[in-house]
C-alpha cells in the first residue's frame, strides 16, 4: 500500500525531525497542515490513534539517537558503523540514475536480490521550490528501505531545506558529487564541484549539522590517487557517514571504453574508517562478487547493467555476458519481456512519469527491439502511452519469436532458493 503523506510547515520538520520509520508514501510538500482522509473502510478514531501511536514512537526513537553535531570523529566513526549493521551491511545496491531508479523500478530491483537502492539524483533547489517536482519525483512506500535519497546541490540551506522534506522516509540523505554530464558542468554541482572542495566540506558539515538521518556521499576518483584519498578522508572528517566511490575520473564517462580503477576504491577503503560503496564494472553476479573481493568495499553499486536486466543481483545474466562452455539453469525461465511485464505492474501500483517508463521499456526491450525494428517505431511514435498498449506490444513480440532468455550460471557461488531465484554468497 502507498500511503499519501500530510502536507507539514517546514518548520515542524526542523523542530520535530522524524526518525526514519514512517510507512508514508508519496512525499509532497511543506505548506499548510492538511489531515489525510481516511478511506470510507477505515474507522477514524483507529486512524487517528495510529497517528498518535505513530508519533509517540517516533519521540521515543529520538530519545536515543542524538544528532551527530554533538558527536566526536571517533563517534561519528561508531554511529556510522551501528547504523550500516541495523541496516543489515546491505551489498547489493542500486545506484542512482536520474529518471531510471524511481520506485517501481527500486522494487523489481528488490524483488530480484538487491538489498538497498538509491533514488534518482533529485535537483535540490527544484526540490525546494516546486510541489509538482516533489511529488512526480520522489516517492517510496514502507518496504522500500533501506534507501537512499540523493540531491544534487551547490547552496547549503538549500540542500539543507531539501534533506529536511526526505528525512523521515530514508536512511542516508546522499550527496551527488560525481554526476560528470555537461548539465551538472552548467549547473555547478555534481562531479565539478571537485574543483570546489571548501564548498563542498560545507554541502557535508551543514547537513550533519541539522540532520538526525546519516549523510552519505557518491564521488568520483581524481586522476591522481593522492588527490582522491585526501578528498574521501576531507569528507570522512566532515561527519560523511558513508562514501560510495565510483572508480572513473570526471572525464571517463564512457564505461563501455574505460573500465572503472577498483585500485583506487580499494585505496580509498584502507584511507577511511566509514563504510564504503564500489561503483564500476558490474555487469553481473560474478563482478559484484570479484569487486567486494578484491576492493574490500562493504557494497557494490550497479547502475546501466541493471536498466537491461533487473535480474541482475539475482545470478540472472544476458546472453552478452555468458560464457562460451558455461553452465547454466535450464529449469528457471525467465526473459527481459518477463520482467518489463512486472514493472509495468508496479508502475500501475506505483505510479511515474510515462517518461520514465518509456525509457524503462527501451532498456529492457532493446535486443527485442533490434530483431523487429518495425515495432520499435510504433512504440515511439505514440506520443501518448497507456498500459494497454504496452501490454499488447509486449504479446505482439512474443508471437514475433520469443527472445533470448536470461541465463542463470550453475555455480557453488550461489544458490537457488525456493522461489527460484538465487541467493548470493556474499
Amino acid at each position: 500500500m502507498k500511503f499519501k503523506l500530510p502536507n507539514l510547515p517546514l518548520s515542524s520538520l526542523k523542530t520535530l525531525p522524524l526518525k526514519p520509520k514512517s510507512q508514508m508514501a508519496s512525499l509532497l510538500t511543506a505548506a499548510e497542515p492538511q489531515t489525510r482522509i481516511p478511506h470510507p473502510s477505515e474507522d477514524l478514531d483507529d486512524v487517528l490513534c495510529s497517528a498518535q501511536q505513530l508519533a509517540e514512537q517516533q519521540q521515543l526513537d529520538l530519545a536515543e539517537t542524538a544528532p551527530l553535531r554533538s558527536l566526536s570523529g571517533e563517534s561519528r566513526i561508531e554511529r556510522a558503523w551501528a547504523h550500516w549493521t541495523k541496516l543489515g551491511r546491505p551489498k547489493l545496491i542500486v545506484a542512482p540514475m536520474v529518471d531510471n531508479s524511481e520506485l517501481p523500478f527500486r522494487m523489481l530491483c528488490r524483488k530480484y536480490g538487491a538489498d538497498a537502492a538509491y533514488t534518482p539524483m533529485l535537483h535540490s533547489r527544484i526540490f525546494t521550490e516546486t510541489e509538482k517536482y516533489r511529488n512526480q519525483e520522489f516517492t517510496t512506500c514502507k518496504e522500500d528501505r533501506p534507501l537512499f535519497v540523493q540531491f544534487c546541490a551547490n547552496d547549503p540551506e538549500v540542500l539543507l531545506e531539501a534533506a529536511k522534506r526526505v528525512e523521515p522516509y530514508c536512511d542516508y540523505v546522499d550527496i551527488n558529487l560525481g554526476c560528470p554530464q555537461r548539465i551538472a558542468r552548467r549547473g555547478n554541482y555534481g562531479a565539478f564541484l571537485m574543483d570546489k572542495l571548501p564548498l563542498v566540506k560545507s554541502l557535508v558539515e551543514n547537513l550533519v549539522a541539522n540532520l538526525y538521518v546519516p549523510v552519505s556521499c557518491k564521488i568520483r576518483i581524481f586522476p591522481n590517487l593522492d588527490d582522491t584519498i585526501q578528498y574521501a578522508r576531507m569528507l570522512e572528517d566532515a561527519g560523511c557517514s558513508l562514501l560510495a566511490v565510483h572508480g572513473r575520473t570526471r572525464d571517463e564517462k564512457d564505461q563501455k571504453k574505460v573500465r572503472a580503477n577498483w585500485d583506487a576504491i580499494k585505496a580509498v577503503k584502507n584511507s577511511v574508517k566509514i563504510p564504503v560503496i564500489a561503483n564500476g564494472n558490474i555487469r553481473h553476479l560474478d563482478d559484484a562478487h570479484d569487486c567486494l573481493k578484491y576492493t574490500g568495499a562493504d557494497g557494490v553499486l550497479s547502475a546501466e547493467s541493471l536498466l537491461e536486466n533487473p535480474a541482475l543481483f539475482a545470478g540472472f545474466r544476458t546472453a552478452e555476458w555468458v560464457e562460451e562452455g558455461e553452465e547454466c539453469n535450464k529449469d528457471r525461465k525467465l526473459d527481459q519481456a518477463d520482467l518489463l511485464v512486472e514493472y509495468l505492474k508496479l508502475c500501475e501500483q506505483y505510479p511515474v512519469p510515462w517518461r520514465m517508463i518509456r525509457a524503462h521499456v527501451h532498456k529492457m526491450l532493446g535486443d527485442w527491439f533490434r530483431m523487429h525494428p518495425h515495432v520499435r517505431e510504433d512504440f515511439n511514435a505514440q506520443h501518448i502511452l497507456t498500459f494497454e498498449f504496452l501490454y499488447n506490444m509486449v504479446d505482439r513480440l512474443r508471437e514475433l519469436g520469443k527472445g533470448t532468455p536470461l541465463h542463470l550460471k550453475d555455480t557453488n557461488g550461489a544458490s537457488i532458493a525456493a522461489n527460484g531465484l538465487a541467493v548470493s554468497a556474499v
